[in-house]
């Protein structure tokens, strides 16, 4: 997998050290309660190892990056694809800032256009996608500066303390993206 080189991030390869990193945020509810569905909850010291074993031995068709620090390379958080799809050319995108003192600061916004990058002009899809939930609207705003366009939502569809909140689909095409890029040249 390549170094992804962002402005004030780059996008590396897990390592086995990210092990703990990982483990100081999994089982946090103010970072875990924001995370799509894609992330179960609570999370296990042996099925987070597994999780990153899976990606070091190539045993998972995600794509998977650590958001780390340009000049440090230490953990801040990750963005991986999921549900890639060859044929139709599209994928899922899972990102989490772990590092609660680092939110806010834009690390996010940065690591998913450099994704974009990648997954537009590298592995050619046409389609990037992601859900959210209704209330995490730091998330959502991220989001929408990146380009992706609200799809729909499914109401009601998690409960997370003691209420319900809808899912919100978003996606951004590799053409609106192309827009955008062309817009800020």
């Amino acid at each position: 997998m390549p170094k992804l080189i962002g402005n004030r991030i780059v996008l590396r390869e897990y390592r086995k050290e990210d092990l703990v990193s990982m483990r100081k945020w999994c089982n946090d509810p103010e970072i875990v309660d924001n995370l799509s569905d894609i992330f179960l909850f609570p999370h296990t010291l042996n099925g987070t190892e597994q999780y990153i074993n899976s990606i070091l031995e190539g045993k998972t068709e995600q794509k998977g990056f650590v958001i780390s620090d340009k000049d440090t390379e230490e953990y801040i958080g990750q963005i991986d694809l999921f549900r890639l799809d060859w044929k139709n050319r599209s994928a899922e995108l899972g990102i989490v800032i772990g590092i609660k003192e680092q939110l806010g600061k834009g690390y996010g916004t940065e690591a998913i256009k450099v994704l974009q990058e990648f997954v537009f002009n590298r592995l050619n899809l046409n389609r990037l996608q992601l859900e959210v939930h209704d209330f995490n609207e730091r998330a959502y705003q991220c989001y929408l500066k990146c380009g992706f366009k609200e799809e729909g939502r499914l109401r009601e569809k998690t409960f997370i303390n003691g209420r319900y909140s809808d899912t919100i689909y978003m996606s951004i095409l590799k053409r609106e993206y192309e827009e955008l890029h062309q817009h800020l040249i």
